[in-house]
């Protein structure tokens, strides 16, 4: 019988943190999601989501990904704009993505000056 080879129980502390932003992440879009389709605004909301944005953008996503993510950006944003013409959840829909790519801006200008800082900066 084959054996099994010896784990080590203990995970390593970097885990639990990209972990914990990939949920703070689903949480920010989410959160902006649902109060964009329900027509909720709030200033506080705003700002609560636009610093959750921020810290997700340095600490769980990685800056050399910045063109994909930002044609990601890009391609959603566009199909907000579209969607609004679907019959009876169109609006929701709409809103969700809208509130999703308001969610999705602070992310991509911290990817983006994440990604210059280190490509003329990192090297000095």
């Amino acid at each position: 019988m084959a054996t099994k080879k010896a784990q080590s129980k203990a995970a390593p502390a970097a885990s639990d943190n990209s972990a914990m932003w990939k949920w703070v992440y689903i949480a920010g879009v989410v959160v902006a999601g649902v109060a964009a389709a329900i027509g909720f605004a709030n200033d506080i909301l705003s700002w609560v989501l636009i610093a959750v944005g921020i810290l997700v953008g340095i600490f769980f996503f990685d800056s050399d990904d910045f063109m994909n993510f930002g044609l990601r950006f890009l391609i959603i944003s566009a199909v907000a704009g579209v969607l609004s013409g679907v019959p009876a959840i169109g609006g929701y829909i709409t809103g969700f993505l809208t509130g999703f790519v308001t969610f999705l801006g602070p992310i991509v200008l911290t990817l983006a000056v994440r990604y210059f800082w280190n490509k003329y900066f990192g090297s000095m």
